[in-house]
């Protein structure tokens, strides 16, 4: 190639490079959006550590993947991955670490086992000896008459979920991202098949002997699946080190960050179409790690982008030719095998050499993201204007609105765990005796869950003291300030609630109206996450504001469900106390089991207010506002299409119909109720009274 030909190849490629940068700028991949989804993700982890914690479970979650990663689009549409841990089993390579009273078992790798793969041997409770007689339907012998746990222990045990290998994933959750949960058990102690890993060094000198150390610190786990090539694939267990991933994937620059989501956008459009899943993007990752570890630092940046990709994808290539791709720390651990079957190796093979040989032709090609259309524009190979994508302003509101409703998310599941504890066990003072570790995450994501239990215990408190003198303590009174904030109305509320149910109208009046003026003056939607339903709609403005505020904004911006547990029940209204005997018997039997709040009153905020101001104002004669509430509680039901639980709305509409002597309105309010769930809904009590009544008045 002659000097002049070999120039231009040379700007060619940096300005696709520089291209390429600024595009995956534009759709999020840059270090802002990437900090601000990882520490997203430790948020959300932090606060499923933390539900754990107060319900006693002894398990630890962890966000992997590439969400908590960063190195995912909007367009790549990755789910969570989620690994959740028993910390009740103690996982050994070396009988110095038994402990006594502990669920031990010793990690066994011998040539009866897949490289990355082992046995797990249970020992003895009392003693750091082979327990010698099965002792359950998870254990079995092998032929040298060790007592193994077999790996298949999870088969079948799940239902409602579909099984992926060690993984779970939960169907029909629309309008949130799905998650794929992983469980596992923990070995504090780094990988003996890993030890080598602490002494490679590559040409890039990545990662540092620092970043081993941390590494190594995190320990392993091990999960129930066998290896495709095993030869007991119902007894082996992989060995994973997913923490020590993160933490590497954690210490990526942009540009490496960069070239790993092109290698996805590439594996999603060309090598893995219409969902099939022939090269894994763990596949693609470990590649890169390689790729990193053998190159020089000083190549990975965005100008070289375009040659990075490049080596990755020969790389790739390679690994898919010989049939071998060596696990980044475990080497000897074969990510590849079994995978391929002769004939789709060599398809592939075909594909990322196509791929390799047209790559500016390609990488135009690709609609993710309308990354292909993007890149040309940058290019100037079509003009500006002619087509339309999404601004990058618009990505960056759809990421921080989407972070925004799974955190509502999961602080409204969150809640509703805890509850379900405290329904089920009287453990009430854990809620304020819960200790905080020391570091600022766990501190933030507290902050979120606190409010709620310190309205709870209020509640409960309150509900004790009301039935032994019908006055509310002071503490209680406390405790319910305390957690005010929780949201724009869903601990006011009750707050409000806890004063109509001791006659203090004028107080609860004042709550009422406060709430409000406050839930108008921001652009407030309803949340609720009892139900498996869609994520709310929402406004420009809510996006806007969403994008604009910290992740404190939840508290302003979000109006929960009200939920009243039965240790509560003196501090609900006579109407709403209903709800908690919706479910009989036979309703019982098709319930689904996550829907065990059904055993409570819990109702949608907005309409609980118009409920509480139309029974306040009739307290106090107050005749124009009361019915201004009720105008605003069935307009609220009729055209509010966030909220979560339109048949407990519709319950207590028809009882201020019946309230209000229109028995034919209240009837048709029920019947509005059924058809919206015909089981487990307290309107067919309501029917019946009032049907009875109107028979027992002729």
């Amino acid at each position: 190639m002659s000097n002049s030909k070999m120039f231009q190849e040379h700007d060619y490629r940096e300005s696709v490079s520089l291209a390429l940068s600024e595009v995956l700028d534009d759709i999020g991949v840059n270090e802002r959006m990437v900090m601000k989804r990882r520490r997203h993700l430790m948020l959300l982890e932090t606060m499923g550590n933390i539900t754990f914690r107060l319900t006693d479970k002894n398990l630890t979650e962890y966000r992997l993947g590439s969400r908590s990663e960063g190195t995912t689009t909007l367009g790549l549409k990755s789910d969570f991955d989620i690994l959740v841990c028993g910390n009740d089993v103690n996982i050994i390579q070396d009988l110095s670490e038994w402990e006594h009273g502990k669920l031990n078992y010793l990690m066994i790798q011998d040539e009866n086992t897949t490289p990355g793969y082992c046995f797990l041997q249970r020992l003895r409770n009392d003693e750091p000896l082979p327990v010698t007689v099965i002792p359950d339907e998870y254990h079995m012998t092998d032929r040298s008459g060790r007592i193994l746990f077999k790996s298949t222990l999870l088969n079948g045990r799940f239902p409602g979920f579909v099984e992926h290998g060690p993984s779970i994933a939960r169907q029909g959750q629309p309008g949130l991202s799905d998650a794929d949960t992983v469980f596992s058990l923990p070995c504090k102690s780094w990988p003996q098949s890993a030890s080598g890993w602490l002494e490679r060094q590559g040409i890039g000198r990545w990662p540092t002997q620092d970043m081993k150390g941390y590494a190594a610190s995190t320990g392993c786990f091990v999960v129930p699946t066998g290896s495709k090539v095993g030869e007991y694939p119902e007894l082996e267990w992989r060995i994973s080190t997913s923490l020590a991933e993160r933490f590497l994937m954690s210490n990526l620059n942009i540009t490496q960050i960069r070239c790993y989501v092109l290698m996805k956008m590439i594996l999603k459009s060309f090598l893995n179409p219409q969902g099939t899943i022939n090269i894994s993007s763990f596949m693609c990752k470990t590649v890169l790690l390689h790729c990193i570890e053998n190159t020089e630092s000083s190549i990975w940046k965005e100008n070289n982008l375009y040659i990075c990709l490049t080596y990755c994808l020969l790389e790739l290539h390679s690994c898919v030719q010989s049939d071998c791709c060596s696990h980044f720390i475990i080497r000897e651990s074969n990510l590849m095998a079994g995978q391929f079957t002769a004939e789709k190796r060599h398809e592939l093979l075909k594909k990322i050499s196509d791929f390799i040989q047209n790559d500016r032709k390609m990488l135009h090609r690709i609609d993710i993201d309308d990354l292909g259309l993007r890149l040309q524009i940058k290019l100037n190979m079509v003009p500006h204007g002619a087509y339309y994508y999404q601004s990058s302003l618009a990505i960056h509101e759809f990421y921080m609105t989407s972070e925004y409703l799974i955190t509502a998310h999961i602080t409204s599941v969150t809640h509703k765990h805890v509850l379900e504890h405290l329904h089920k066990k009287h453990c009430i003072g854990k809620l304020i005796t819960f200790n905080v570790n020391d570091n600022r995450l766990e501190q933030a994501a507290f902050k979120f869950l606190s409010p709620f239990l310190y309205t709870t215990y209020g509640s409960i408190m309150a509900s004790f003291s009301i039935a032994e003198n019908s006055q509310v303590l002071p503490l209680a009174l406390v405790w319910l300030s305390a957690g005010l904030n929780s949201d724009i109305s869903s601990s006011k509320l009750k707050c409000a609630s806890v004063f109509y149910s001791t006659g203090y109208m004028e107080k609860a009046e004042v709550i009422l109206r406060h709430t409000e003026q406050q839930y108008y003056s921001y652009p407030v939607i309803p949340f609720c996450g009892c139900w498996d339903k869609p994520a709310p709609a929402v406004t420009a403005e809510f996006k806007r504001v969403c994008s604009e505020q910290s992740e404190d904004c939840i508290k302003h911006f979000t109006a929960f469900c009200v939920r009243f547990i039965q240790k509560e029940i003196n501090c609900v209204p006579h109407e709403l106390k209903y709800e908690m005997f919706r479910c009989t018997q036979d309703d019982m039997i098709h319930r689904h089991q996550l829907h065990y709040w059904m055993d409570w009153a819990v109702v949608d905020s907005l309409p609980f207010l118009y409920f509480l101001q139309y029974k306040i104002y009739c307290h106090l004669q107050r005749h124009q506002d009361q019915q201004q509430a009720l105008s605003k509680l069935i307009r609220t039901i009729v055209t509010d299409e966030n909220l979560g639980h339109r048949e407990t709305a519709l319950n207590i509409l028809g009882q201020c119909m019946e309230q209000e002597n229109k028995p034919q309105q209240a009837l048709n309010y029920y019947l509005l109720s059924l058809q919206l769930k015909p089981r487990n809904n307290v309107a067919i009590i309501h029917i019946c009274k009032l049907l009875s009544g109107l028979l027992a008045s002729q």
